[in-house]
């Protein structure tokens, strides 16, 4: 059996309970939310291990919930799963943007989200070791956080791992694949371009005092991190 708790928010109660049903079948307990407002405040009450929240909601949109959730300290490492109707691939990149961990298109399976919640949980675990030293920029993996020259640097959970990852393999050049394997987990359903989107919001993240330009696209092959430049 699970352990996790799931907040699942969607305005129509029929797909809500629907997708709480499987879940709990699953091993999982659930919450419900039909509205965005509603839902913000259980997250921020109750803390669940993981949010499943549709694209359109009344009071507040999924991808307007999953941004503030981002911005918050409480609320930032909760990952988010969106599910939508919308398949088209800007949609698709706005979702994954805005913060969340995974996008879902409707319809689906329990199956299928059963296995993206496995998956989106096991990615959000995080590993104890010593702090990483580069240049002006420590990363201290017990506090999932980074410093540049003392200053703290905002990050979610995603960009610090890619930076974490990079951080432990300098000057080695590495695929989108390979980061999905590596920083993702292996996971099918998240989609190439899904390492662009979180290697942008990165680069602007650690801008601080040129930092960004560690990160380097090698074109045709993938990244690099890059000390020595």
């Amino acid at each position: 059996m699970n352990a996790g708790f799931i907040l699942v928010a969607d305005d129509e109660p029929a797909i809500c309970e629907m997708i709480c049903t499987g879940l709990e079948l699953a091993g999982y307990k659930t919450r419900k939310a039909a509205n965005g407002q509603i839902a913000l405040q259980m997250i921020i009450n109750e803390q669940p291990d993981l949010v499943v929240l549709d694209w359109m909601m009344p009071m507040m949109s999924g991808p307007e919930l999953t941004a503030r959730l981002k911005r918050e300290e409480r609320t930032k490492d909760i990952p988010v799963i969106l599910l939508t109707a919308r398949a088209e691939e800007d949609d698709k990149i706005k979702g994954l943007e805005c913060g969340a961990d995974d996008y879902i298109t409707k319809p689906f399976s329990p199956r299928e989200l059963n296995a993206r919640i496995k998956a989106v949980l096991r990615r959000s675990q995080t590993t104890s070791s010593e702090a990483l030293t580069v240049l002006d920029m420590t990363c201290h993996p017990d506090e999932q956080q980074c410093r540049i020259k003392g200053e703290l640097v905002s990050l979610g959970p995603k960009e610090y791992k890619l930076l974490e990852f990079f951080m432990r393999h300098p000057n080695r050049v590495f695929s989108r694949e390979q980061l999905l394997d590596k920083v993702w987990g292996g996971n099918v359903y998240i989609d190439e371009r899904t390492v662009d989107v979180h290697i942008r919001r990165l680069r602007k993240a650690i801008s601080i005092d040129n930092h960004e330009r560690l990160i380097q696209t090698v074109r045709g092959s993938g990244y690099r991190f890059s000390p020595d430049q």
